[in-house]
């Protein structure tokens, strides 16, 4: 038996000048190796074969499939940090559904020169502590939108702990490289009910994410007589001044959750359009044109992490 081996279902015997295998293991050999021979021709075709300067071919692989251009690829980063309560989650997840599925939102998809936008549904809360309920989804029409709403509505609601709007938004600017679509805007909606207090500064954060051309948007949730470490500030204002970047950056506060749905279909409306809300008074004033008007390290010095 040494000079006998099992090869493709059939016994192999080896002689001294050449090996004799039986009809069946013939015939499955031959089938495999003409397999081998069409898989062979079928990698060649995907290349453009050429010379190399040592004589040796080389192939040149096929480009990828062109990414569909979209008029808008956006992020909703989702707060889950432990100061939602499970009502305000509710609250909060009911009023991306009812955007979304919102007459106002899909006209304004629609009216877009591609008429389609690619959606990503993120929560985050601490360092590392970000989860991808929905994938990049293209919505174009009514069904697009409620296969985003449908698995919102099925995907369990959980808090996780820590506030790291820095690692948020820059584990979302991470989702525009190689997913399949070409937007003419990246922008990110992150939203949340409290001052960065882990990770990374956000002014710094922010500077990478702006630097990859993307904006952030914010959705601020606003608490009524709510300040941020005695500085006579709100959210509203530590959103504007240390986390929103970028063209045409803007926030819609949320007063009280009970008001989720109708700030997040405005401010979906706006971002789709490619709109700014009506400036104040005094007009509109670009993201880092001025000093901040509160530090943006309040979130740290609460929790005491830096003097």
């Amino acid at each position: 038996m040494a000079n006998e081996v099992l090869f493709a279902g059939g016994l192999v015997r080896r002689g001294r000048e050449h090996t004799i295998l039986p009809v069946e293991g013939a015939m499955r050999a031959s089938a495999l190796i003409a397999a081998a021979a069409a898989a062979a021709l079928a990698w060649q075709a995907e290349g453009l074969a050429q010379l190399g300067p040592n004589g040796i071919q080389s192939f040149i692989p096929t480009p990828p499939p062109a990414e569909m251009e979209v008029d808008l690829e956006l992020v909703l980063a989702v707060d889950i940090s432990g100061s939602m309560s499970y009502q305000e989650q509710v609250l909060q997840r009911m009023g991306y559904i009812d955007a979304l599925e919102h007459p106002e939102v899909m006209a304004a998809i629609r009216g877009g020169l591609t008429g389609k936008i690619a959606i990503t549904v993120v929560q985050w809360a601490g360092v590392g502590l970000h989860h991808i309920v929905v994938p990049w989804t293209l919505v174009e029409d009514e069904e697009g939108a409620r296969s985003i709403t449908g698995v919102l509505r099925s995907s369990p609601l959980f808090e996780l702990r820590g506030t790291s709007i820095s690692d948020s938004i820059l584990f979302a600017s991470s989702l525009f490289r190689d997913n399949g679509f070409a937007g003419f805007r990246n922008v990110i909606d992150v939203s949340g009910d409290g001052a960065n207090n882990q990770g990374m500064p956000i002014q710094y954060a922010r500077e990478i994410v702006l630097a990859r051309d993307v904006v952030i948007n914010g959705l601020p949730i606003m608490r009524e007589g709510e300040e941020l470490g005695g500085t006579g500030y709100g959210l509203d204002v530590y959103y504007e001044d240390c986390v929103i970047g970028g063209p045409g950056a803007f926030i819609v506060a949320v007063d009280g959750p009970e008001n989720f749905a109708e700030a997040i279909r405005r401010k979906l409306v706006l971002e789709i359009a490619g709109l700014v809300p009506e400036a104040p008074a005094g007009g509109i004033v670009p993201v880092q044109a001025v000093a901040p008007r509160i530090s943006c390290l309040i979130g740290e010095r609460t929790r005491g992490f830096i003097p």
